[in-house]
């Protein structure tokens, strides 16, 4: 496309974000990004990946990689993480805004979910040190015994984005994950792709190891089979509201026998208390009860 001056315009093509790297898809394969307008026709604004199957092992292979040491770190280092994605969402906000614009949103509307986006952040990073405190208990047995019960992370989880609101929706369901020590795959909003991968330029800069968050953008038909019967993918969450993502879901899971959850939120419930209700953290962790022996 040629600009005012004639000059033909570089177009960017969004890649993939995988195990802290951006590769193309290996299929080769991309979709256009088209600008919304008044014009009979939309404007073609950019390119971006469309992962394949084999391009959603590799991110399972690099989530579960980066699994166990995200898992040991501590509380207080993933909320600080957590805070540090919050500043760096916040310093690039004129790159989100403008991508969110493509799909026809208002400026009003597009600086609401944004600046809701760094606040959710904010919310669950703090949650990353309180979360035991709340949700982990001492049991009253009737025999010697202590007996507590903890909480564990899932270990790899598989997230199912909304297509509306596409960066909030995305932030909301990361954070809720990796704040307890998950690693995610997480299959990006097929309205607003650019926010995702945009966010991954911003976790490439944010402390968060390589592996921990991996971000694929593509068609949900194609993947969404690929993450239910995937046998190293320990939880998926999904925030499509789609009902044929869930029937997938459930078939692929008398398999595998893994975790799920659906978070079923209209595009208004996103912004809601509703949306950040800290027992959404529990759909991806596993409760921990160990039993010790006591002297009479």
């Amino acid at each position: 496309m040629a600009n005012e001056s004639g000059r033909l315009k570089v177009l960017k093509t969004y890649k993939l974000f995988i195990g802290g790297k951006f590769p193309r898809t290996e299929s080769g394969r991309y979709l256009v990004a088209s600008k919304k307008s008044g014009k009979s026709q939309p404007i073609h604004v950019a390119n971006y990946c469309q992962a394949s199957r084999k391009d959603l092992r590799d991110a399972v292979r690099a989530a579960r990689k980066a699994q166990s040491g995200w898992q040991n770190s501590s509380a207080y280092l993933k909320g600080q993480i957590l805070y540090r994605i919050a500043e760096m969402l916040e310093s690039r906000e004129d790159t989100f805004r403008e991508e969110l614009r493509i799909t026809g949103m208002t400026r009003e509307k597009v600086a609401k979910e944004v600046a809701a986006s760094v606040d959710r952040l904010v919310y669950f990073a703090g949650w990353s040190d309180k979360l035991s405190a709340v949700f982990s208990s001492v049991n009253p047995v009737s025999s010697p015994h202590w007996n507590t019960t903890s909480l564990e992370p899932s270990g790899v989880v598989g997230l199912i984005c909304p297509d509306e609101p596409g960066l909030l929706g995305l932030v909301t369901m990361v954070s809720a994950a990796i704040v307890t020590g998950n690693s995610v795959v997480v299959l990006a909003s097929e309205n607003s792709p650019l926010v995702a991968i945009s966010l991954g330029e911003a976790l490439a800069t944010s402390d968060v190891p390589a592996g921990v968050v991996n971000i694929l953008t593509g068609l949900r038909k194609e993947l969404v089979p690929v993450f239910a019967s995937h046998m190293d993918v320990n939880a998926v969450v999904d925030g499509s509201g789609d009902p044929e993502v869930q029937a997938t879901f459930a078939e692929g899971r008398a398999s595998n026998v893994k975790r799920a959850a659906a978070w079923t939120l209209s595009e208004s419930d996103w912004f809601k208390n509703s949306a950040e209700d800290p027992y959404r953290i529990l759909d991806t962790v596993e409760f921990k009860t160990a039993w010790h022996p006591t002297a009479y």
